[in-house]
């Protein structure tokens, strides 16, 4: 083994693999993948070998079809076979929400350009006539779905990559992992040791373990999943050509042909985490003891699904285990907190999302980020509320609802609450109905007395609809309340704290008492943060922006923060509050301060450092609701402190509190857009709007100006629009495909219903050649086209008059 690397990947299964294949093939030659046992020797070895491009995320889901076209390229690079088999896939409906769920799907799948098509129940004994379809409403059947060899396809990988000139070092565990000065990794194995300038975690079942060599907790646990295979069936050898696989949501079964008979594999209620206090080194190719107790009553349904079970002999029987983060999505990209330390980890569909994985971390590494949105599957979507006992829990509800209806204004109950604020009491007593956000608690909306605090998860409006319809009306109509916890908050501050704003931010920073909306991008120009920049004194700023990017934001101020001059902290839990907002909200703030809020001596966009009754306060003048508000921050110990004051003072006002479900509302009224949603790293400035935002002429070299200024110059080939939406009783919510003349032309971003002005919204992007006031386009939503109409003011306040009033 050679003592120093570019690049020394820890973890020989496919998803190390994968890395070095792409590391390689992207120009880094100097790459050493060290494995403890042989290739394989984890989960790749036992892994059932099936793939699909299905998934929520768009993203997700082409880099799942990267994955799967890959293999032919490496049978073709190395003369290894994968063992292709693509046999397509139907998944079942058996219910009218599943229907739905795959009606949502199948619409999704239009603008990602996947040829997936529903089928109904006569179809679908055509492709599978082993299936039985009673009870069965349709289906959605994928022509790219299939298996494959997993050890075949790993080694395919490897050769690969040593083709390209990776080394590979087998039987080789590691040791320690120790950071240098330089930010280089010292790597303590068995053989010797070895320098690397980056490292990568690719452990599997071991990255926990590896994790903690550098002192890091990666949010994974294993599970263990159980499949068997069947001895020789009739009906299987006798139907001519290789069946599809099939999978049965309700039975929680996805079942598929291997060889003369069938594979089927269980994601049962009764789970059970695997090594909970840590994966032994020991461990490798070995199975855990079989328990088909366990998934009995799936396999009940299962035998009434596909009858040729009952009568066939079970001649495999595998219970591995598998690591699963607690969404369900990989965990890729640069550890937060460490340098130079990449996760490749809990990655659970190794052969759908490897290669999308490999390709992902190495071109992040190469060029210093991805060529598409990966928030997906980014580390950094976690925090440090992830603990060991958070994440067992959320991945066995993962592992639960694999085969669940994801519905969007659905909130999982698992390890909650974790993070509350001292007004969760408050809140509770009032009836609120609760999300959550980065392990944080918040209301969702209040549901009135008598009711169920409990908003029931549809595909179409919700129990919560009138609800929220009131209290956006309180907002709009008076003056409402809502807490401001859930911004990511930050302090920037010392003698160089302007200078660095300017250089991470495209946007005016502004001087002090006033704040400025600001754009962060990449340096190929991506929406990377949406912030508010705040200059509160001199040479002290508050920055906000997501709640749930915080880790991922702080890892991006890290990495660019200068080595003095600058002190940054992030105070997203320890600075809290309320805003107040609505027509009344001046008044009520007046009604509890010395300070002078009227409109000459605070005007929209400042900030001031006043009393509000007894607590010191820093107040924003500013509010999401696009309607008149301020946003009041306090220390968290006085958050009690600060609703007693502002709801006896605005008793007579009839001040209403009101929820997220309102706030995401009111925000259409204004075409405000929403990170992760209409801002984020697939877009640019340019194309969402917020180029109004970036100061193109200031004299810093801010990142990303470079691409802003070119694509400024070129323009570009989309717009994001606005429309109103003819719906019925289901509103847009992303990524509806957009038709206009009888071809998907754009897809929805997001969407929902203005209570305010009693119509559905929706955002989408457009060819720009087709943006023109009153365009007519439809939106297919749950499967139906429904008319929908351009618009480009806002419906509420639309020259800011008010705003500004």
């Amino acid at each position: 083994m050679k003592t120093h690397a570019q690049v020394v990947v820890i973890g020989g299964g496919v998803v190390g693999c994968s890395v070095i294949y792409h590391l390689t093939k992207l120009g880094w030659k100097d790459v050493v993948l060290i494995e403890r046992s042989e290739l394989t020797s984890g989960s790749t070895w036992h892994a059932a070998g099936g793939f699909h491009t299905l998934n929520a995320d768009t993203n997700m889901a082409a880099l799942q079809g990267y994955t799967i076209g890959l293999y032919r390229e490496l049978e073709e690079i190395t003369g290894q076979s994968c063992s292709l088999h693509h046999v397509g896939g139907i998944t079942l409906a058996g219910t009218p929400e599943r229907m739905d769920f795959l009606k949502s799907a199948r619409a999704m799948h239009r603008h990602m350009g996947l040829d997936t098509e529903l089928v109904t129940p006569e179809e679908i004994r055509k492709l599978s006539p082993i299936t039985n379809t009673d009870g069965v409403l349709g289906g959605l059947y994928d022509p790219l779905d299939g298996h494959l060899d997993p050890s075949g396809t790993t080694h395919a990988y490897a050769k690969a990559a040593q083709m390209q000139g990776a080394e590979i070092v087998l039987r080789n565990p590691v040791l320690e992992t120790n950071q240098q000065a330089d930010g280089s990794w010292q790597v303590v194995t068995e053989q010797g040791t070895i320098i690397a300038e980056h490292l990568v975690n690719a452990a599997g079942l071991w990255a926990r373990e590896v994790g903690a060599m550098a002192g890091v907790y990666l949010p994974l646990h294993p599970m263990e999943h159980q499949y068997f295979a069947t001895d020789e069936i009739a009906e299987v050898v006798n139907h001519g050509k290789e069946l599809p696989h099939v999978m049965d949501p309700e039975g929680e079964s996805y079942l598929r042909q291997e060889g003369k008979g069938l594979v089927i594999g269980f994601y049962e209620q009764n789970c059970v985490p695997w090594a909970v206090d840590g994966t032994r080194w020991d461990f490798g190719h070995e199975l855990l003891d079989e328990n088909l107790d366990r998934i009995g009553d799936s396999m009940e349904i299962a035998f009434n699904r596909f009858p040729v079970l009952a009568e066939a002999g079970i001649k495999t029987i595998i219970n591995g285990p598998f690591t699963f983060a607690p969404d369900g999505n990989p965990l890729v990209g640069p550890v937060p907190g460490l340098r130079n330390y990449w996760s490749a980890c809990a990655v659970m569909a190794g052969f759908s999302q490897g290669g999308g994985v490999g390709l992902t971390l190495a071109e992040w590494m190469i060029n210093g980020e991805a060529s598409r949105d990966v928030f997906a599957m980014d580390v950094a979507r976690f925090g440090d509320y992830c603990t060991k006992s958070y994440t067992r829990l959320k991945v066995r509800e993962n592992y639960q609802k694999r085969f669940a209806v994801s519905y969007p204004n659905e909130e999982l109950p698992a390890a909650r609450p974790l993070d509350t604020t001292p007004a969760y009491g408050i809140w509770q007593q009032q009836n609120a109905v609760f999300g959550s956000g980065y392990g944080m608690e918040h209301v969702n909306y209040f549901a009135k007395q008598g009711e169920s605090a409990y908003e029931i998860p549809s595909f179409r409006r919700s129990n919560a609809f009138d609800t929220v319809g009131e209290e956006c009306m309180a907002v709009r109509n008076g003056v409402g309340i809502n807490e401001v916890h859930n911004f990511g908050k930050y302090v920037v501050e010392g003698p160089g704290s302007k200078d660095y704003l300017d250089k991470i931010m495209a946007g005016r920073i502004p001087g002090v008492g006033r704040l400025t909306l600001n754009p962060m991008l990449s340096p190929k120009g991506k929406i990377i943060g949406d912030f508010t920049v705040a200059q509160v004194r001199d040479d002290l700023f508050q920055v906000t922006a997501s709640f749930g990017a915080q880790a991922y934001h702080m890892r991006w101020f890290e990495q660019h923060l200068p080595e003095t001059g600058v002190r940054l902290e992030n105070v997203s839990r320890t600075r809290i509050g309320f805003q107040i907002a609505g027509p009344r909200s001046r008044e009520l703030l007046q009604r509890v301060t010395r300070a002078d809020v009227s409109n000459e001596a605070f005007p929209f966009l400042s900030i001031k450092e006043i009393d509000v009754g007894q607590c010191q306060a820093i107040v924003q003048r500013v509010s999401y609701t696009g309607d008149r508000g301020y946003e009041i921050y306090v220390p968290t110990h006085n958050q009690v402190a600060l609703y007693q004051i502002l709801t006896e003072a605005g008793k007579d006002m009839g001040l209403r509190p009101f929820g997220m479900r309102a706030m995401m509302s009111l925000r259409l009224d204004k075409s405000f857009g929403s990170w992760m949603r209409e801002f984020k790293p697939d877009y640019t400035a340019q194309e969402t709007g917020l180029d109004r935002f970036v100061d193109y002429n200031k004299s810093v070299d801010f990142i990303g100006k470079e691409a802003a200024l070119a694509e400024k110059e070129k323009g570009v080939a989309r717009k994001l629009c606005t429309f109103i939406v003819d719906a019925k009783d289901a509103d847009a919510n992303a990524y509806e495909p957009i038709w206009h003349s009888g071809e998907v032309v754009g897809f929805v971003t997001s969407g929902g219903y203005s209570h305010f002005n009693q119509k559905s919204i929706a955002f989408g992007f457009l060819p720009v050649a087709l943006v023109e006031e009153g365009r007519q386009v439809e939106i297919e939503i749950l499967g139906e086209m429904i008319a929908a109409t351009l618009y480009s003011e806002p419906l509420f306040d639309p020259r800011n008059e008010y705003l500004r009033g």
